[in-house]
């Protein structure tokens, strides 16, 4: 089927596939506006440590508060590399210290599970199979002047703010990705 699609290289509908974009894109429940935020690990995670990760993501969304107010959130492990957090700040805004508290959660999340999900320099791009790929800057670099990521290719788009981004603007081409930029 990859040849009917053109090598999935310049494939529109590829945007909207369950099995290229995070879940939560398409989380009825909340609100089109609510707040995202995508880490990377800088290692795939076993699927152990993604189902851990899972179970102490959702613990930690169920407690999450600002201002002493619950915080209608979810988190998503994605691909085993992405953790996603969502708030629905139409319930509760996120404040700059919840926010904090977050980064401090996954600061401890990954050194219990020996991570690091501040790896911004990780790219993630979808293969001509349709798999997601990843690889740091100099591999990634590589990989551009070689010609195997060329102005179609579908890169993951970490710096998504919103549900509806996350939805739409989650695959953007290689070429009008921010990505660019930094090869």
């Amino acid at each position: 089927m990859a040849n009917d699609l053109g090598g999935f290289k310049n494939l529109r509908g590829l945007k909207n596939n369950a099995m290229t974009t995070p879940s939560l894109a398409s989380n009825s429940t909340f609100s089109p506006h609510s707040r995202v935020w995508v880490y990377t690990s800088n290692r795939p995670l076993t699927e152990e440590e993604s189902a851990f990760a899972q179970k102490n993501l959702d613990a930690f969304c169920q407690q999450w508060t600002a201002h002493n107010q619950a915080l209608l959130a979810k988190a998503e492990v994605f691909e085993n590399q992405f953790l996603v957090l969502m708030v629905d700040e139409t319930q509760a805004g996120a404040s700059g210290c919840s926010i904090d508290k977050s980064v401090h959660f996954l600061e401890l999340l990954g050194e219990e599970i020996g991570a690091d999900f501040f790896e911004r320099m990780r790219f993630a791009w979808v293969n001509d199979q349709g798999e997601m790929q990843f690889a740091n800057r100099p591999e990634f670099s590589a990989l551009v002047q070689s010609g195997n990521i060329n102005q179609e290719t579908l890169m993951a788009n970490s710096l998504v703010q919103t549900k509806s981004e996350l939805a739409e603007k989650w695959l953007v081409p290689f070429g009008k990705s921010w990505h660019k930029r930094l090869v």
